[in-house]
């Protein structure tokens, strides 16, 4: 590819009002399988169409996430969520992608951690189709379906970790996305309802009877709705924490269910004082 090639699409795109036009073009050459190809992949882009879904793959956690039209692209700022649940976690441990959309956080979870059961979940099934794709390690513990109810009930009561990057974008901001998100992106991936929390809402009140003894929920939210998170966590009875990258901007609520743990402790000490 001549520079003046390389040139013209930068142009193009920039035009198109892509704000990395050159490092898009850059990666549009590289994909592109013919003149005809790159052509029309230009094309698309310069059309608003979503560069992942341009090219069929997003970066994330340094995996290449397969990704088509209709399903959420993974953001930078996830990262942090996976960052934290992989902290948390140990070998042996059951882990949930719980609204897992291509499976990028299952897929890194997988690739960081050895030795761990990986579940995911989706009511989407394009979503689903992507992380068969994705999460190729643990196929059979993929399932469709609405939040917990596409979970088999032998893992209730057992999850170490479960991770949900659940919508939280207010209805009415829906409006003020991005062109990109706003108009290619699927709404059940970004609509959390009149607050942005329905869902946060379903899932913590669900998660201690799905966490093991000490198990924890982590989930992605905004900066301004952290401290209607921490309550939502706290009301479900999990002790709650959370945390922030400035960098990323990304914010991470973290609650653990000690109250399961508090009842086995009971139990344990009534066993030792009936046979000391």
């Amino acid at each position: 590819m001549d520079d003046k090639t390389e040139k013209s699409i930068v142009n193009r795109l920039r035009s198109a009002g892509c704000v990395f036009a050159e490092e898009e073009a850059q990666i549009l050459i590289s994909e592109a399988h013919s003149l005809d190809d790159l052509n029309q992949k230009v094309k698309m882009r310069a059309d608003g169409l979503p560069l992942e879904y341009v090219i069929g793959w997003a970066e994330f956690c340094g995996l290449r996430i397969e990704v088509e039209q209709g399903v959420f692209v993974p953001r930078k700022r996830t990262e942090f969520l996976v960052r934290q649940a992989a902290d948390l976690s140990c070998s042996g441990d059951i882990v949930v992608d719980l609204c897992c959309g291509s499976g990028a956080v299952g897929a890194a979870l997988a690739a960081t951690l050895g030795g761990i059961s990986l579940y995911c979940a989706d009511i989407d099934p394009v979503a689903i189709r992507c992380t068969r794709r994705n999460v190729t390690d643990f196929r059979d513990y993929i399932f469709e379906g609405d939040l917990y109810n596409a979970l088999p009930q032998s893992i209730k009561g057992h999850i170490n970790l479960l991770v949900a990057n659940v919508p939280y974008v207010p209805t009415k901001a829906i409006d003020m996305l991005p062109m990109e998100a706003r108009l290619y992106e699927p709404k059940l991936a970004l609509d959390g309802g009149d607050d942005g929390l329905n869902i946060q809402r379903m899932v913590a009140e669900e998660a201690p009877y799905w966490l093991a003894a000490g198990g924890q929920l982590l989930i992605e939210t905004s900066e301004i709705q952290a401290p209607q998170t921490f309550e939502i966590f706290t009301n479900a009875g999990l002790t709650t924490n959370v945390v922030r990258d400035l960098e990323l901007d990304a914010t991470v609520v973290i609650g653990t269910n000690n109250a399961f743990l508090n009842d086995w402790q009971q139990d344990c000490d009534l066993y030792l004082k009936k046979y000391r």
